[in-house]
């Protein structure tokens, strides 16, 4: 059996707990070690014990510098009790460093494969901070085997032009994971609401983005209830001047709260009629080149998802045919995109996604199992890099695994 041990940013980030539980089904033994940012007992998975290598603050560059540095110190107890893995995921820059540390502990001659599904807008300053992050993205990233990201678009603004990494790309998309069957078994779907007003818009997965919060909350007020805004998921704080006082006085949104992925994905998306994938956080960089989450969940339940104009998401749908894109950012133009809805629109734009292929949408057990057999290949591979997968062409991807 495989041994993995992952290395995680964050150990209640949802995304990570999906990472693992996808690891696990492909049949690999995975120990988890990383920072702890806030409590969140959804992130917990049976069997899966996390050392914890210290505590980080979100948006706290220096602390997090920080925190590294004692990890690497203590590294050495804190995995006293680990076998030498057979391969070690990094998952995000910070944890390239320990992992080259790690690799030091164990005696060498164990693979990293770097994970980076998001590209930190200090990477891409062009000053003297930008391109000390970059060098040492580089130096860090020298040794990685394999760089493992979500977005074709990644590849060819940042990683191919900018990031000085040579490890070959692996593309895996934010999909749902479905471990139950095969993706081509997908038929069911979440109950949706009776379409007509009130239109609800879903806003769901990591909530960051100040800027669709003011937008969403002005739309819903110029619409007087005919459309209402649901929020779910882990908002960052730091991000907003009050994020609980402000939804709780807007008379048409709503949050609920945190949920599980993939667990809880069919209750939230079945009570709403729209998807919001759009992201201004980092606006012109990181976000108009991600792939979200959301974007998959939405369109696996048959959610009609509104992409903003000029991003890699609105590229993907267009390729597809399929979602609603938004050609300003602001609430006129979402008025004008989606304030007239009638049903028979709606049910239209909606067959639309559910005719899509749901291998789109879904990773499957089988997906998990290829992944991990490839991961397996690169272990055995201690001596030279693996030809394989190739960097691939971002404009001709279909997704899953290159």
């Amino acid at each position: 059996m495989l041994q993995i041990l992952y290395l995680a940013q964050d150990l209640t980030d949802p995304a990570v707990r999906r990472r693992i539980l996808t690891l696990v089904a492909g049949g690999a033994n995975v120990t988890l070690a990383g920072f702890r940012r806030d409590a969140n007992s959804l992130a917990a998975m049976p069997g899966i014990e996390p050392i914890e290598l210290g505590v980080t603050a979100d948006g706290r560059f220096a602390q997090r510098i920080g925190a590294v540095a004692a990890a690497c110190l203590s590294l050495k107890s804190k995995l006293a009790n680990v076998g030498k893995p057979d391969l070690i995921i990094a998952r995000n820059l910070e944890m390239l460093a320990i992992a080259k540390r790690a690799v030091t502990l164990f005696g060498g001659q164990v693979p990293i494969v770097y994970e980076c599904l998001d590209i930190h807008r200090l990477l891409l300053r062009k000053d003297v901070v930008g391109r000390a992050l970059r060098a040492t993205e580089a130096r860090l990233g020298r040794d990685a085997r394999w760089l493992i990201t979500s977005s074709p678009a990644f590849i060819e603004h940042y990683f191919r032009p900018l990031s000085g990494l040579d490890a070959p790309a692996l593309l895996l998309e934010n999909k749902v994971l479905e471990i139950d069957g095969p993706a081509d078994r997908v038929a069911d779907s979440a109950q949706c609401p009776v379409p007509g007003p009130p239109w609800k818009i879903g806003w769901f997965g990591a909530l960051r983005c100040a800027k669709s919060l003011a937008l969403l909350a002005e739309f819903s007020r110029k619409m007087e209830g005919r459309f209402e805004i649901v929020l779910r998921g882990r908002p960052a704080y730091s991000e907003f001047a009050d994020f609980d006082a402000f939804v709780r006085n807007e008379p048409f949104m709503s949050f609920d709260g945190a949920y599980r992925n993939p667990e809880d994905l069919a209750d939230i998306y079945g009570g709403v009629h729209f998807t919001w994938a759009i992201d201004f956080f980092e606006e012109g960089q990181n976000s108009a080149w991600l792939l979200p989450n959301r974007l998959y969940e939405g369109c696996r339940y048959g959610r009609v998802p509104i992409a903003m104009k000029g991003t890699e998401t609105a590229r993907f749908l267009s390729v597809r045919g399929i979602g609603l894109v938004l050609e300003e950012a602001n609430a006129e133009s979402l008025s004008t995109l989606i304030g007239s809805m009638t049903p028979d629109r709606y049910i239209e734009a909606a067959n639309g996604v559910a005719q899509c292929n749901p291998g789109t949408w879904v990773f499957d057990r089988t997906d998990c199992e290829a992944l991990v057999r490839r991961l397996a290949a690169l272990a055995v591979e201690t001596t030279q890099a693996m030809p394989t997968p190739a960097i691939p062409e971002p404009r001709h991807n279909e997704g899953g695994l290159l």
